[in-house]
C-alpha cells in the first residue's frame, strides 16, 4: 500500500479571524511548490505530502511541512478545525491568486466560478484527502472499491467526522435547521460532520448528477456530459462580466473535473496540460482520493496513525469484499443515508436504507468491523505488527460508544471549556497544534532546503508565465475543449 495526504487548513489571526494577506511569500509559489499551496481561498493552506510506502513516513513529512508553514507565517494560526471560525462578508474572502500565466488566471477563474455559483463561505470549508493505492490493483479493482467505499462510508463519517457545530455567521440567510449551544454557535446534538452533510460540499446543481462506478466507460461518460453541456442558471450568470472580468470558466454543470463533489474519487497523474477525465481514460485508475476526512482538531496535525490505519484496513476490505453494481435507485439511498449520517449519525436507533430496507446504523456498521477485523489481522501478519488490528479494534468499540467519538469529543468540549463556542473551540486548538510544532523548531538545514524549494518555485512560475504565447480568452477556450476530454 502506498499513501499520500492532502492538508487544507486557513490561515487565522492571532483572535482567530481570517487572514487577509497574500500568501507568504517565503512559503513558495502557490501554484508551483510541490508542497505547499492554497486551495480557494489565498488565505487557504494546503499541504501536501510525497507518496509513502509507510505511515509513520508520510505523517512525519506532513508534520514537516506544518512546521515549516507555521515557523513563514508568524504569528498566525493554522485554523484547526474543518468548519470555519468567524468569517468576514463574502465578498472579503480572498480567492487565490496563482499569478499572470493562463493556467494560473484558470484557476483563480475556476474559483470565481465557485463563488457565483456556490459562495464563498461553503469553499472555506476545510479537510483532509488521503490518496491510497496497492500494487497490481486494476481500474475494475479500484471501482469495486469505489462502489463498497460509498455504500459505506457512514462508517468513517462516524468514526472520524469531527464538525459537529459551526459559528452563527456560517450558515447566516440559510435553512439551516441547527440548535443553538452558545450565543455564536450552532449545532445538532448528534452530527459527526456537518462539513459532510447539506450545508457542507452539496450542490443542488449536482444532485442531478447521477454518476455511477460500475466502469470507467460510464464514469467518465457521465463526467463527461456534465463537463461540456451548457447548463441553464450558469450560463444566464455569463462568463465575462460588462467589464470583461471573467466570472467562471465555462457555463456547463461542472466547469473542470474537480468540481464534482465526492466523497471518493478515481484518480490517475496528469500529465502537463492533460485533462484528468483525458488521464483516465487512457491509462485507467491510478489511486483513489478519499476526501470525506474531517480534520480532527485535537490531533497535532488533524489526522493521526491510528486513523490512518483504520483508513487502510477500510479501503483493503472496500476493495476485496464482494462489489455489485450499483443502480440510480442505491446512489439515491447512499447520498440521503450521508446525509442522514452527517447529521444525526450518533442519534440513538438511527436507521439507514440498504437495498430498499431500514437497517440499524449499529448493526450496520457492526457487520462491516467483523468482516474487515481478518484482513486487519492479515496486514500485522505482513509487517510483523499488532498495530492494525489494535486501530481496528479501537475503532470498533468506538462505535458502540458514540460518546468516544471525537464529533461527541468536540461538543464537550465546547459545552465544557469554551461557552458553547465552536470558534473559541477552534481557536484554542489551533493556538495548541502551533505551539506543539513551534516547540520543536526547523533545523539549519531544514530552514535552508525549505528556502530552496520557496525559490525553486518562484522560479518556476516565472518560467511558466514568460512561456506563455496564447492570449488567455483562447487559452480558455482550447482548455475546454470536448476533444481534450477523449483519448
Amino acid at each position: 500500500m502506498r499513501r499520500g495526504i492532502e492538508k487544507e487548513g486557513l490561515r487565522v489571526l492571532p483572535d482567530g479571524t481570517l487572514a487577509h494577506d497574500a500568501h507568504p511569500r517565503a512559503l513558495g509559489s502557490a501554484l508551483t511548490h510541490p508542497h505547499i499551496t492554497t486551495d480557494f481561498s489565498e488565505s487557504q493552506l494546503e499541504l501536501v505530502t510525497g507518496v509513502h510506502a509507510g505511515i509513520d513516513d508520510c505523517l512525519r513529512e506532513l508534520t514537516d511541512v506544518h512546521r515549516e508553514v507555521l515557523q513563514a507565517i508568524g504569528e498566525q494560526r493554522m485554523w484547526a478545525s474543518s468548519m470555519p471560525g468567524h468569517l468576514p462578508p463574502d465578498g472579503d474572502i480572498p480567492i487565490g491568486n496563482y499569478g499572470t500565466s493562463n493556467v494560473g488566471q484558470a484557476k483563480r477563474v475556476y474559483r470565481n466560478g465557485l463563488v457565483h455559483r456556490y459562495g464563498a463561505r461553503m469553499q472555506t470549508i476545510s479537510g483532509i484527502h488521503y490518496n491510497w493505492s496497492i500494487g497490481g490493483a486494476t481500474t475494475e479493482d479500484y471501482f469495486a472499491l469505489i462502489r463498497n467505499f460509498r455504500r459505506h462510508v457512514f462508517v468513517l463519517l462516524m468514526l472520524f467526522g469531527a464538525s459537529p457545530a459551526v459559528t452563527k455567521g456560517f450558515v447566516a440567510g440559510l435553512d439551516h435547521g441547527l440548535r443553538p449551544l452558545g450565543e455564536g454557535t450552532l449545532h445538532l446534538t448528534h452530527a459527526t460532520s456537518l462539513r459532510m452533510g447539506r450545508l457542507g460540499y452539496q450542490s443542488d446543481a449536482q444532485s442531478a448528477l447521477c454518476v455511477s462506478y460500475n466502469h470507467l466507460e460510464g464514469y467518465a461518460s457521465s463526467l463527461h456530459g456534465a463537463l461540456v453541456g451548457s447548463h441553464p442558471p450558469y450560463a444566464a450568470m455569463g462568463i465575462q462580466a460588462p467589464d470583461g472580468s471573467y466570472r467562471q470558466l465555462g457555463t456547463s454543470l461542472l466547469q473542470i473535473e474537480n468540481e464534482f463533489y465526492s466523497p471518493i474519487r478515481p484518480k490517475r497523474v496528469t500529465e502537463p496540460g492533460e485533462r484528468p477525465l483525458h488521464a483516465l481514460r487512457e491509462r485507467g485508475v491510478e489511486y483513489v482520493e478519499v476526501r470525506c476526512m474531517d480534520l480532527q482538531p485535537e490531533l497535532t496535525v488533524g489526522i493521526d496513525e491510528h486513523t490512518l490505519r483504520v483508513l487502510d484496513v477500510f479501503l483493503l476490505w472496500a476493495m476485496t469484499s464482494d462489489s455489485p453494481p450499483d443502480s440510480p435507485k442505491e446512489i439515491r439511498e447512499l447520498g440521503e443515508n450521508q446525509r442522514l449520517v452527517a447529521a444525526r449519525g450518533r442519534e440513538p436507533g438511527l436507521k439507514l436504507r440498504r437495498a430498499g430496507e431500514d437497517v440499524l446504523l449499529a448493526d450496520w456498521a457492526a457487520d462491516v468491523m467483523a468482516q474487515g477485523l481478518p484482513l486487519a489481522r492479515h496486514l500485522d501478519e505482513v509487517h510483523g505488527t499488532q498495530t492494525f488490528t489494535q486501530a481496528w479494534s479501537k475503532a470498533t468499540q468506538d462505535l458502540q460508544h458514540t460518546d468516544h467519538l471525537p464529533s461527541a469529543r468536540a461538543l464537550q468540549a465546547m459545552q465544557c471549556l469554551h461557552a458553547g463556542e465552536h470558534a473559541a473551540f477552534g481557536l484554542a486548538a489551533s493556538d495548541h497544534v502551533r505551539q506543539a510544532l513551534l516547540a520543536q523548531p526547523l533545523s539549519a538545514a531544514e530552514r535552508e532546503a525549505a528556502l530552496l524549494h520557496a525559490n525553486r518555485s518562484w522560479q518556476a512560475q516565472a518560467e511558466i508565465e514568460a512561456s506563455d504565447r496564447l492570449a488567455f480568452e483562447a487559452y480558455r477556450q482550447q482548455f475546454l475543449d470536448p476533444a481534450r476530454l477523449v483519448v
